[in-house]
């Protein structure tokens, strides 16, 4: 993380397999290029969800993530007025996104976070 991002914005969701590929290509070769170049917007970093297994209590345990979503981005942004842009606006709906890889997710969370400090 840049360390100068004033607000995070973490957004989830799983993708129907048979489009994961396009779903991975395009988010890595289009979305985040697009959203990577309005103001605003400090960095973004995606991730998809790993088995955790860890010691807790005194015991190692696997920890269930029971319906949450295998991919993650977290955008950091330095005003949450960023996501209503409409350089924001224009750079969420530009490329193959809107047509040919949203139609195709599910589950999807959006979270807003201030960083404390």
């Amino acid at each position: 993380m840049t360390g100068k991002a004033k607000y995070l914005m973490l957004v989830s969701m799983d993708v129907d397999p048979e489009h994961e590929a396009l779903f991975n290509e395009v988010y890595d070769q289009e979305h985040i290029p697009n959203l990577s170049k309005v103001p605003g917007v400090l960095g973004i970093t995606r991730y998809k969800r790993q088995e955790l297994i860890m010691n807790l209590g005194g015991e190692r345990r696997i920890m269930r993530a029971e319906n949450e979503p295998a991919y993650t981005v977290i955008y950091e942004l330095e005003d949450p007025a960023v996501l209503t842009s409409p350089e924001w606006g224009q750079a969420v709906e530009a490329g193959r996104w809107p047509a040919q890889v949203r139609p195709h997710t599910r589950n999807r969370h959006h979270v807003l976070l201030k960083i404390m400090g």
